[in-house]
């Protein structure tokens, strides 16, 4: 099946048959269901026939009964971003959105990413590895620190410890926190200023940055809640930057996606202290499977960049044709590109 591809739209032989997987029984379920709701919605606009698929322990076989000619991957959290789902679409030969096995175990696993990416120059802040136990008996960092999930996402589990937090000091495991959840958590130093996230979108050129966006919440940090509730979080797009900090935030969000192998799309995160300039500028995270609800960040750069909803949802599945006719050894094929 050969397509072709401009800037902001691509063009099928034929229609394809996409089966969406989504849902699941991660923390994350609800905003999957949203994503994939979306995606499969804006697949049938553009004529293709969708097979909505809400993740069970069946999943395989319903993906072998129903014969798409590609996947979407619209799951988010453990097992849809962290190689499992990606390592079983591989047994099964299928073509799927975003990125592949190896990819999604570094980048979802916090400590994997900074070996990955702070040994190419990608600033990331400093912190280690600690377990509950450790926590109840003293701080591992002075206060203000992060604590954080090592492997989940949208910001679940992440916590920032002050000095006037109401957790005890050390903190007390009657204490409300992620350490009632999660046996290790990775603790970072708490990087003040601005959060700001760059997108990234490959095509037939290579990977190229969508912009950059600022996130001014109503109180707290971009936390799970305020990512996913109407009106907790301001968007400003683009973010009103000095050019060189937009290069840089640009620069990196690319170079991270290279770094990890990044596929399809991927959305960098990061801090930035305006007092200490560029040297205030530090990545939190890369998501390789950023969200596609309503309140999205990918879906919003893209419409600034001219590439409407479906349009950008057509672009993912015709890179992932692209990717697994490469994976198969065939320079051409499902997704030849113009």
């Amino acid at each position: 099946m050969g397509n072709s591809e401009s800037g902001t739209s691509v063009t099928f032989a034929k229609p394809l048959h996409v089966a969406v997987l989504m849902g699941g029984w991660a923390n994350e379920r609800q905003v999957s269901l949203t994503s994939g709701a979306g995606v499969a919605d804006a697949l049938e606009s553009k004529g293709h026939r969708v097979t909505r698929i809400d993740m069970g322990r069946d999943v395989a076989l319903k993906l072998h009964e129903a014969k798409p000619d590609v996947v979407f991957n619209a799951l988010h959290g453990v097992p849809g971003e962290d190689g499992t789902v990606q390592g079983m679409l591989d047994l099964m030969g299928l073509a799927y959105t975003h990125s592949g096995l190896a990819t999604s175990v570094i980048a979802i696993d916090k400590q994997l990413t900074k070996q990955a990416l702070v040994p190419h120059g990608i600033p990331m802040p400093g912190g280690r590895i600690v377990t509950r136990d450790e926590l109840y008996q003293r701080d591992p960092l002075p206060r203000p620190y992060v604590l954080k999930p090592v492997n989940e996402g949208s910001s679940v589990g992440v916590a920032i410890v002050t000095e006037n937090s109401n957790v005890g000091n050390p903190i007390s495991p009657d204490a409300k926190g992620p350490w009632q959840e999660f046996a290790e958590l990775l603790a970072e130093p708490f990087i003040k200023g601005r959060e700001l996230t760059a997108a990234v979108l490959d095509g037939p050129d290579g990977p190229r940055p969508l912009g950059v966006t600022e996130l001014i919440v109503a109180s707290g940090f971009y936390d799970y809640e305020n990512k996913y509730t109407a009106g907790r979080t301001e968007h400003i797009f683009p973010a009103k930057l000095p050019p060189e900090i937009t290069a840089l935030c640009e620069a990196y969000a690319v170079k991270a996606h290279q770094v990890l192998g990044c596929h399809g799309t991927s959305r960098t995160d990061f801090r930035w202290d305006e007092e200490a300039g560029e040297d205030g500028l530090f990545v939190l995270e890369t998501n390789t499977q950023p969200g596609m609800t309503p309140l999205s960040l990918v879906p919003e750069q893209a419409a600034g960049c001219g590439i409407s909803y479906a349009d950008l949802v057509e672009m993912l599945c015709a890179e992932a044709l692209r990717v697994h006719a490469l994976k198969r050894g065939g320079a051409h094929g499902a997704a030849d590109q113009a």
